[in-house]
């Protein structure tokens, strides 16, 4: 790991569905001073082993300190959140956003760009139970089951329940986040919960069940935002993020050995089940048409709960832009 990440400082063009183009420096006449500092998030659930590393490696503190550029991150890991801080200015890149919270901000006009995935990970998005008498989303009916709404956990349920014949209101869903919703399911207030992540494993070490993932249903798309008027200003900052990014997934498909140990100093897990659930992750950054029409059932889905208007439905191919 520690010799792919001495090679994360050079520069690299990728080619594939996702072009990233003129490595190097901006053309004449196109060149922007520099921002004092680049804002990211760093959302470390539910098991987002690329940015443990960068963080904890100071990687894009590496990659920008030629331009003296410094790194400021925040930890906001609700997507709506992490969109309404990009349309205030205050997160330039969203490292790991979910789908749905990218579309839902893109329709209600927030001027965002992505630039890359970040992960799909079907088997780490569940819904549990610990009821022994809930053993299909079918038993689930006038069930209270809580989760965070409008995110890619959200769309598993209504997913699940459409697959049984089931409508929305045939179980009593309450919005929460991801620890909320395991709380209320361990005292009883709730009788199922949405969970991904360390979240889900440490639930199901408790006594809870998968009652469904999302295999098959959705492929709980997580990719990269930058905030588009940064995008425009510094693109050649993007690229280099971009590019450092690239070589901690490259580093940590050769050897996950030293990420498996940062992530369980991070996280909590021992590095057994670290490495337990890291296959469940796919981090290719690559973008593939199976990405997109993933998304595209993503914003159908938002149609359909009624989180977002059918006439603000967006292409959302065109969402996917190329750093040049």
């Amino acid at each position: 790991m520690k010799q792919g990440i001495r090679k994360l400082m050079a520069l690299v063009c990728v080619t594939g569905a996702l072009i990233i183009s003129g490595c190097g420096s901006d053309t004449a006449g196109t060149q922007t001073a520099k921002p004092a500092e680049v804002h990211l998030t760093y959302v470390k659930a539910p098991l987002n082993i690329p940015s443990i590393v960068e963080k904890q490696e100071g990687l894009f503190e590496k990659a920008f300190a030629e331009d003296a550029v410094k790194v400021g991150y925040s930890t906001i890991t609700e997507g709506p959140k992490q969109t309404e801080a990009m349309a205030a200015g205050d997160i330039d890149i969203a490292n790991a956003l979910g789908g749905t919270s990218a579309i839902l901000a893109k329709a209600n006009g927030v001027d965002l760009r992505i630039v890359s995935m970040y992960s799909r990970a079907p088997k780490a998005f569940v819904i549990v139970a610990k009821d022994p008498s809930i053993t299909s989303v079918a038993d689930l009916k006038g069930k209270t089951v809580m989760g965070p709404k409008g995110t890619n956990l959200h769309q598993l349920l209504l997913m699940a329940l459409a697959e049984q014949g089931m409508q929305a209101s045939d179980v009593n869903f309450v919005s929460g986040g991801i620890p909320q919703a395991a709380a209320a399911m361990e005292n009883g207030s709730a009788d199922a919960a949405l969970l991904a992540g360390p979240m889900a494993l440490k639930a199901l070490q408790s006594g809870a069940h998968v009652v469904r993932d999302a295999q098959g249903l959705l492929n709980a798309t997580i990719v990269i935002a930058v905030r588009g008027d940064f995008l425009d200003k510094h693109p050649e900052l993007v690229k280099r993020f971009l590019a450092t990014h690239y070589g901690v997934v490259d580093a940590y498909k050769k050897d996950p050995t030293q990420a498996y140990a940062l992530a369980a100093k991070e996280t909590g897990l021992t590095e057994k089940e670290v490495a337990t659930m890291a296959p469940w992750y796919d981090f290719n950054p690559q973008v593939t048409e199976e990405d997109i029409k993933d998304l595209e059932k993503a914003q159908d889905f938002l149609v359909q709960a009624g989180l977002l208007d059918a006439n603000k439905k967006v292409d959302v191919k065109s969402m996917f832009v190329a750093v040049q």
